[in-house]
């Protein structure tokens, strides 16, 4: 089993480094690279006088469908003369609500979806939108990319993020590949039920499925010595020099993690390493 079809949504003249890796990952999994190229609207034509709708409409189309033509052609000049690479690229032209079943339907179809870090001042203003429609709207997985370097080699040592979840289940299949190709794989499972499913033995029946695919896994039972689970995990991903963790995403509604906060959005925001997540 392995990646086949790898995505990547371009929605901003700076995402070349998204871009750099989404090929390598490709090239490593002798996969197909997919560039979908976004020209996006955020115009809103309601908030103009009466008349002027259509042209302000007309010109924000221009410039989208303008940005669509130079993000092609940005991705053709810098994929072209890469020979080892198989790869395909397209643009369309959306508005800001439409982005969710445009990436939807192309991200459905798709084994990954590789995208920068969704938060932070060096992320395009979509990026949060764009990794939503693919998990949600998709149903692809997310390997989100760290700020600063970028990984330029698989990971090597693998955290799993379990907490007996179907989101949790969902990610570990989806990451299957890079765990089996991981050098060690920690499944840690934080301040474990005592009357949960898993009662005695929290992670025990996820590494027996992880060993039986060859994947080199262990188990780490840890205290919840943190306020947000969130913490707990990215502490232990610096002190085991983990290079990525995978996770499921959203127990929670979107809506509720946005106002309250969640496992899913503190580790966008704050993990220092990729995170890889699927619901």
């Amino acid at each position: 089993m392995s990646f086949k079809t790898i995505l990547t949504v371009i929605t901003d003249p700076s995402q070349t480094s998204q871009l750099d890796a989404a090929a390598a990952l490709a090239l490593r999994e002798d996969a197909h690279l997919e560039v979908f190229c976004l020209g996006v609207d955020h115009s809103q034509v309601g908030y103009y006088y009466a008349g002027a709708s259509a042209y302000v409409f007309q010109e924000s189309i221009d410039k989208s469908m303008t940005a669509a033509e130079t993000l092609e052609k940005t991705v053709r000049d810098r994929l072209t003369p890469n020979t080892a690479l198989r790869w395909s690229v397209d643009s369309a032209v959306a508005q800001s609500g439409g982005l969710t079943t445009l990436i939807g339907m192309r991200a459905r179809f798709a084994d990954v979806m590789v995208q920068n870090h969704p938060y932070g001042d060096t992320a395009p203003p979509d990026a949060e939108a764009v990794t939503e429609a693919a998990m949600f709207e998709g149903g692809c997985p997310v390997l989100v990319l760290p700020r600063g370097d970028l990984p330029t080699e698989p990971p090597k040592k693998v955290m799993v993020a379990w907490n007996q979840s179907n989101e949790a289940i969902a990610a570990v299949r989806r990451a299957l590949p890079l765990l089996v190709a991981a050098e060690s794989v920690e499944i840690t499972v934080v301040d474990p039920k005592p009357f949960g499913p898993e009662r005695s033995d929290p992670g025990g029946a996820l590494c027996q499925m992880l060993v039986r695919h060859g994947a080199r896994a262990e188990i780490a039972v840890l205290a919840r010595t943190e306020p947000a689970i969130s913490d707990v995990l990215i502490r232990r991903a610096q002190e085991t020099g983990a290079d990525m963790i995978v996770m499921g995403a959203y127990g929670h509604s979107r809506f509720r993690e946005a106002i309250l906060g969640g496992a899913t959005r503190n580790m966008l925001e704050n993990s220092p390493v990729a995170v890889f997540m699927a619901r």
